[in-house]
Order: C-alpha cells, then structure tokens, then sequence
C-alpha cells in the first residue's frame, strides 16, 4: 500500500461538482471508478476543495492509496485513458502514509473571471461571468483590498454548512484586467472587440485563503459587482464583514466563473 498526490484539471459545466453523489456526475467518482479498476478493488479519494457544480479546476489535489506498484508516470496516463476528456489527472507523486489532501492543506487560491462588455464571448462563456454593465474596475479593486487579513466572512456564507468558525484569513484579494487575446487564441481568429465601438473587458479577480466557507468567493464576487455598478460603496465592505449578516451582501455569483487553481501545503507535508 502506498498513498499518492495527484494534481487535477477539470471542466466543470457538466459536473455535480466534485464530491461524490448518488445518481450524479461528479469528478470524485469518476476518478475513484479509474483507479479502482487499475488497482482491481474499490479506492477512495480525497480531495483538497470540492468544488460545487459548474465550478473549474485548474489545480485541485487529492491523495489516495493504492496496491499497484505502477511507476507514477504510467499510472497517471493509465488513469487518463479511462477518464472523459473534461478531467484529466496533470501529475502523479508518491508521498508519505496519513498524507490527507485536503486535511493538511494550508493554503488554497480562486480564481473568478468576468467579461464585462455588451457581447458575450463563445469561446470563454463556459468560463467567465458575463456582465453587460459597465463596471468600475478601480473601485472592485480598492473593495477586494479591504478584505486582506483575518474576518468573520459569515456575511459572505450561504447557509447549509456547519463549520466551527466562519473566521478567516486573506492573503491575496486582487482584481486584474486581462487580454482577451492572450487567454483564448480563438478571440484572436474570431475577435469580439467591440459594440459600439467599446472593448470587452476580462476582469479576474484572485483570492487566497486559508480556507473558504460555503459560496464564499462567489458571495464575495457578487458584491464587488455591485460596487462596480455603482450600487455600494467600496468601503461598505468594512461593514459587511462587521454584520455577519449574508442578506446584507451581494448575491452568490454563478459557479461557471469560479476556478479553483492551487493548493499549498507544508514544505515537507507531501514528501
């Protein structure tokens, strides 16, 4: 017996999301169906975030033991050659017994894109929020920053989770502009540069934490909308993290724009 940490990407729009649930697609269940049938009895797998439906992964983790003695390299492509072609396991690391994906990670970061222009976009539709309105960049920013440091998020958790404490800490809260053109060649061959003579713009905002509530970044993604619509003020998330109230902050942003894209761990937590 030996445990594993593999690194994941998937797609997430046809997905019950990642943890495994009776009668539903899910990430979780497809890789343990792969496994089990390489290792020639039933495995479990953990993973380090799940991910709810309709949500990406460009850097999920999880760890699992197995029995076959397959060198790292084979196994990972054994495994991909019995997944669909929206999952695919990116590396394969054999680390020590009791290492628990998502137990001992300490760090995990988010990644939620808006493309803010007239016209949606087919080729990032899939992967990005699409607000029509015109939004104030400068102000989501200097909201995002607000967040740094150690909360009470509970003005930003929906209900149905039981967790001990809604406290939190924030290492990174960022909103960026990025080229259309560098994150999807196809814009380049078909571009949709402008209505009216207006560019679309692709904002992402990236988040860091050392855990995340239920709806947590999509919470705080709706309401750094609405103040970039004009309809809060930047600095009324002071007051939102005050209330622990969710019915005081935005709505839950759509799942499809959220992607959750690196998981840390202690130095020497995986050897």
């Amino acid at each position: 017996m030996r445990t594993l940490k593999l690194a994941l990407a998937y797609d997430g729009t046809d997905f019950a999301g990642w943890q495994r649930q009776a009668g539903d697609r899910t990430v979780q269940a497809l890789v343990e169906e792969a496994l089990s049938r390489i290792d020639g009895k039933s495995v479990s797998v953990a993973g380090a975030g799940r991910t709810d439906a309709g949500v990406h992964a460009i850097g999920q983790v999880a760890s699992v033991s197995v029995t076959n003695d397959l060198d790292p390299a084979t196994l990972r492509r054994a495994v991909n050659a019995s997944l669909p072609e929206d999952v695919r396991v990116v590396s394969v690391v054999v680390t020590h017994d009791g290492f628990d994906a998502r137990r001992d990670a300490r760090r995990k970061t988010y990644e939620y894109r808006i493309l803010n222009g007239a016209m949606a976009d087919p080729f990032i539709r899939r992967f990005a929020w699409h607000v029509p309105q015109p939004l104030n960049a400068a102000a989501m920013a200097h909201a995002a920053a607000r967040l740094l440091g150690e909360h009470d998020f509970a003005s930003f958790q929906s209900t149905g989770s039981s967790v001990v404490t809604t406290r939190r800490t924030i290492f990174e809260s960022s909103l960026e502009r990025l080229s259309l053109r560098s994150v999807n060649a196809a814009s380049t061959a078909i571009p949709l540069s402008s209505v009216a003579g207006v560019p679309p713009e692709l904002l992402s905002y990236r988040i860091t934490g050392d855990g995340f509530l239920r709806h947590m970044v999509r919470a705080i993604v709706g309401t750094l909308v609405e103040i970039g619509r004009g309809r809060r003020e930047a600095a009324s998330i002071d007051a939102l993290l005050a209330a622990g109230d969710r019915s005081r902050a935005g709505p839950t942003a759509p799942a499809h724009g959220l992607c959750l894209v690196n998981v840390e761990y202690e130095a020497d937590a995986t050897r």
